[in-house]
């Protein structure tokens, strides 16, 4: 079940996603969590955010919106009142940072710098105020840019999730690869909205949310085999991923990793269940390796 990540080894190819885990407080009443292979943990950014007004989380057909609005203490507070705590677990921490602008994303890694982060994630998918509110992630130009100047303050190796909401998947792949990233994550959330047609109005205070859960599985399973094909660094898959058998078809695709994010909010004991569920999946197939699962589906352009 050991993985390696740009260098940092991991005991299993499963990563708590980043916004649905918090800091891991809550899930450490319910069972270890050091038996993840890593925690992302809830967004950072520069200074502390109370994030959108309510209602900012409804139930859809197989999923979940949210519009929480990167609700977080900020970076201070998460290196001096919960990064000790885990790292004492032995937990790998990933650091997900967020900013409204290019100098708040560097700020924020900057002082990550000295910590004991393992990994930064950069979470291109927020809106730059510098450009009208336009996501980062949305065009490869903007990619490229956030992502080489936070590469150019991060001593950590550097990950960057990646948008859904773009016209190729495997242009911004490649352009933030270009920018220095060591490896991809995706898929953040789709746009989505819910309308509430007693009142006539949106179910979110914000109206658009981010759409997560098992409707967005076939989804994020196209554009991990996309990116995967489109590029030499690790991939780590995540979206609707709630079994054993998800984490097997997403790392079949190219995956060398999983996230698993809105499975924690509907079970919140699916960590540990969905580990044994995989482990149970390697054993039948006779994989002494997870390795060896990477990458390995079979289409007839690999047949031929």
């Amino acid at each position: 079940m050991k993985i390696e990540l740009c260098g940092v080894g991991l005991k299993n190819p499963l990563i708590a996603a980043s916004g649905t885990f918090g800091f891991g407080r809550e899930y450490d009443e319910l069972y270890d969590i050091s038996c993840w292979g890593a925690i992302s943990v809830k967004g950072i950014t520069l200074n502390p955010r109370t994030g959108n007004p309510p209602p900012r989380i409804a139930e859809t057909a197989s999923g979940m919106l949210n519009s929480v609005g990167l609700q977080n203490p900020g970076v201070d507070a998460f290196i001096r009142d919960e990064l000790p705590r885990l790292v004492e677990r032995g937990i790998i921490v990933i650091a997900n940072v967020s900013g409204s602008t290019e100098e708040e994303y560097c700020e924020a890694t900057r002082r990550l710098s000295d910590s004991p982060v393992a990994i930064v994630e950069l979470n291109i998918s927020c809106p730059n105020v510098k450009q009208g509110g336009a996501q980062f992630g949305t065009s490869a130009a903007r990619a490229h840019e956030v992502t080489k100047m936070v590469r150019s303050c991060c001593r950590q190796p550097l990950m960057v999730k990646l948008s859904p909401n773009v016209a190729d998947i495997a242009e911004i792949s490649k352009a933030v690869v270009e920018a220095g990233a060591d490896v991809l994550s995706l898929i953040n959330t789709i746009t989505g909205m819910a309308i509430d047609t007693r009142t006539r109005r949106p179910v979110l205070a914000n109206i658009t949310g981010g759409l997560s859960g098992p409707a967005i599985k076939p989804v994020a399973l196209r554009m991990v085999w996309q990116a995967a094909r489109a590029v030499g660094v690790p991939v780590v898959g995540m979206g609707g991923i709630e079994s054993g058998d998800d984490v097997a078809q997403f790392i079949m695709a190219g995956a060398c990793a999983v996230m698993i994010g809105t499975a924690n909010i509907m079970d919140p004991m699916a960590g540990p269940r969905i580990l044994e569920e995989f482990r149970v999946y390697l054993e039948s197939e006779g994989i002494t390796d997870v390795r060896e699962l990477v990458g390995s589906l079979v289409t007839d352009e690999t047949s031929a």
